[in-house]
């Protein structure tokens, strides 16, 4: 149980507003009544299929609403788990960890990250979720970043890993180069943060379907500390031909050999990482260890992972999953292509869909921010569905394509209301609501869907996903 009470000194009055209590959201919250249609023109077949999929996962066990646990009763004049030592403050406590890595504590075991049975699935779960709503700050813990898989994860052994540098024309470079793993980790390396968004990403609402937790809604999205080394010094070594050479083509060593294009200008910038490290240690393997392809601001199917190829060329490549997936489907039938770049977004993660205000009073809205172009300069907070807008403070510290935490206050009375973040970029852009973006874009798309999420929050406290239109 969360108890959350109004800093020192505020002016709301204790007696009219009592601290707001808010329970979490159970991780693996699935259930029948938590998905729902909300646009009347939406496809059934398409419709039907995502909520049989979530009643389906609910009927395979999710977990459950938790309800709210009262305190023990007191003695008489004062709370038992104050009076009364527990066992933790009257014995001896556990040795170091004897497995030699350390591990959550049981009792934060329910925050996991969790497949979608909404998504299209092989013989093997491909794609599993962050669980935002149980995360603070800005970093994903390596153990919750979500997952998305194009041909299972491989743990590979880095002795054998090889990194290879060539050209569709040998002209292009000087040189045509291999790395072994030392090799690469004996040179000049930096660390930054930045956040990945997979660019389907919130793609189910796209389909008219309202799944039910910000960590189905949003949780193909991590942010981590990234070291390694900027690919312009590998390019440089080499002797790249950087006035006729302006792609470059990332190629992984898992089963699908995923390859994706690159414009020579964000390798140019210096921003584009070969990263072996990840949040102070190395790459998990399903991170894509030993080494990924760190592209910021760009979707992360471009983050190419088992890195073990680098070619560059003098135009797109157009590969299978840059010409027929990821590419945005039009109001006219037409796909827009090479549209990497995730857009200026953001999301309030607590209170959030499947969370439950227990009694009115003060609350913390927090959510988190983030644009592919740069910094996010401003981020905005509704709670009556947009009509008023309040600016919401940003935690620092800020940086350029990385998740930024917002928070702002907010007294709840107790009457249904709408819950909603806007966020605006350094570049100008401002995130759109669903009508801008189904304006230009259609109601038949999956990619690079950034528009405003809407959390109802009802007067019974239960928080769930709906959009405006």
């Amino acid at each position: 149980m969360l108890f959350l009470t109004h800093p020192s000194g505020d002016p709301v009055e204790r007696d009219s507003h009592p601290p707001g209590r808010l329970q979490r959201a159970p991780e693996g919250f699935v259930d029948k009544s938590g998905v729902r249609t909300v646009f009347v023109e939406a496809r059934q077949g398409r419709r039907d299929f995502i909520r049989n999929a979530f009643a389906a996962a609910a009927a395979a066990g999710a977990a459950p609403l938790a309800v709210a646990q009262s305190n023990p009763v007191p003695k008489a004049g004062g709370d038992a788990n104050i009076l009364e030592l527990p066992e933790h403050s009257k014995g001896l406590g556990q040795p170091v960890a004897t497995d030699g890595y350390g591990k959550p504590s049981k009792y934060e075991a329910n925050v996991q990250r969790r497949p979608s049975p909404g998504l299209t699935q092989t013989s093997q779960a491909s794609v599993s979720f962050a669980p935002l709503q149980s995360l603070f700050g800005i970093v994903t813990p390596a153990g919750l970043h979500f997952e998305r898989h194009h041909q299972g994860w491989w743990d590979i052994d880095p002795s054998k890993h090889r990194l290879m540098l060539n050209g569709s024309d040998p002209s292009l470079l000087k040189k045509q180069m291999v790395f072994t793993m030392d090799e690469i980790m004996r040179l000049p390396s930096v660390s930054r943060f930045h956040f990945i968004e997979c660019g389907a990403n919130t793609g189910m609402e796209w389909g008219n379907v309202a799944v039910p937790t910000v960590q189905y809604t949003h949780g193909m999205l991590s942010c981590s500390e990234f070291t390694g080394i900027p690919l312009r010094i590998l390019f440089d070594m080499a002797g790249v031909d950087y006035k006729r050479a302006r792609y470059v083509l990332a190629e992984g060593a898992d089963g699908s050999s995923m390859t994706r294009t690159i414009p020579m200008e964000l390798v140019e910038s210096g921003e584009v990482l070969v990263a072996y490290g990840q949040n102070g240690e190395m790459l998990r393997p399903e991170n894509g260890y030993p080494l990924r392809l760190v592209v910021p601001g760009v979707q992360g199917v471009s983050w190419v992972k088992y890195l073990r190829r680098i070619e560059v060329g003098d135009k797109p490549y157009g590969t299978k999953d840059e010409t027929i997936h990821y590419v945005d489907l039009m109001p006219g039938g037409l796909h827009r292509q090479y549209t990497s770049t995730q857009e200026v977004k953001s999301v309030v993660t607590t209170p959030s869909g499947g969370q439950v205000l227990l009694d009115k009073g003060f609350y913390n809205i927090s959510g988190l921010a983030w644009s592919g172009r740069g910094k996010v300069k401003r981020v905005d907070v509704s709670v009556d569905g947009g009509r008023n807008w309040r600016q919401a403070r940003l935690e620092g510290p800020v940086m350029s394509k990385c998740l930024t935490r917002f928070n702002i206050d907010w007294v709840w009375d107790g009457k249904p209301a709408i819950v909603q973040s806007r966020a605006t970029d350094e570049s100008g852009h401002v995130q759109p609501t669903y009508r801008q973006n189904r304006a230009v874009r259609g109601s038949r798309s999956i990619y690079h869907n950034n528009s405003i999420q809407s959390w109802l929050v009802q007067e019974s406290g239960e928080v769930k996903n709906v959009q405006l239109s």
